[in-house]
């Protein structure tokens, strides 16, 4: 087991918490709106190849509260200064859910210190057929069954929202994503005209059976970004590195290696 190490650095003026783990390339692990408390099963896989860097977005888990988060942009700008403080450069940069939605505004506006992106069940696009799960109308019990294909998982997933539902940092994190995503129910109008700018080679992995945001949000992410390629995981939901955990790392390095 590799080990990561917990630490803090000041961006932006706030102070941000992030895992450090692994020896190889540098990746870039952004979480989605349930933060990452604790190096999970696939951070651990990935760094058996790579220098895994997850850090907890402002707003979320640790991390401090910024008088100046109002919004995706402020989170787009924010990591581009965080790979600037840490002087990060060819960085595979992994977003999930909430996390891809962010690398995807941030490698509109500056992806010179990319090498490569991966968006997995990223929202931030609309799509006719496809509009994206109101989370905002639904507590975390109700919204457990939209996560996973697998009955089971799902379950789990409800009796832990259950059981977290007074938790501090849940409450936090729920306002923050509140913060950010209410208004515009997780689009951004102006994000698919720009999505040509994404200069470096771009993966799409999609759980086939995402409820939460649906495969078709994928495909339309592929259409914009010049060169994107896309993967679906089958018998699989919105949160493939749980639910897929093999497969989504396996996609990530061949993706990674690739020419």
């Amino acid at each position: 087991m590799t080990e990561f190490v917990s630490s803090f650095v000041d961006v932006a003026g706030c102070r941000t918490r992030f895992w450090r783990g692994g020896e190889g390339p540098t990746l870039l692990y952004l979480h989605g709106s349930q933060g990452v408390p604790a190096p999970l099963p696939f951070m651990q896989r990935l760094a058996k190849n790579f220098e895994v860097l997850a850090p907890e977005h402002p707003g979320f888990g640790e991390s401090e509260s910024p008088p100046w988060l109002a919004n995706i942009h402020d989170l787009a700008y924010f990591y581009l200064d965080f790979l600037e403080a840490l002087d990060l450069r060819d960085v595979v940069v992994v977003g999930q859910a909430l996390g891809g939605w962010i690398a995807a505004e941030a490698a509109i506006r500056d992806s010179s210190r990319l090498r490569r992106l991966v968006l997995a069940g990223a929202p931030g696009l609309d799509a006719p057929e496809a509009a994206t799960l109101d989370v905002f109308s639904m507590s975390d019990e109700a919204l457990a069954p939209y996560l996973f294909h697998d009955p089971a998982l799902a379950e789990t997933a409800r009796a832990r929202a259950v059981a977290s539902q007074e938790s501090p940092i849940a409450r936090k994190n729920r306002e923050s994503l509140e913060r950010i995503a209410r208004a515009c129910r997780f689009v951004d109008p102006d994000l698919a005209k720009w999505l040509h700018r994404v200069r470096v080679p771009t993966l799409l992995l999609w759980g086939e059976n995402d409820r939460a945001v649906l495969p078709a949000i994928g495909s339309r992410y592929a259409s914009l970004i010049p060169g994107a390629r896309r993967v679906l995981l089958p018998a699989c939901g919105h949160l493939p590195h749980v639910e897929r955990a093999a497969d989504y790392v396996a996609a990530i390095e061949a993706f990674a290696a690739a020419p």
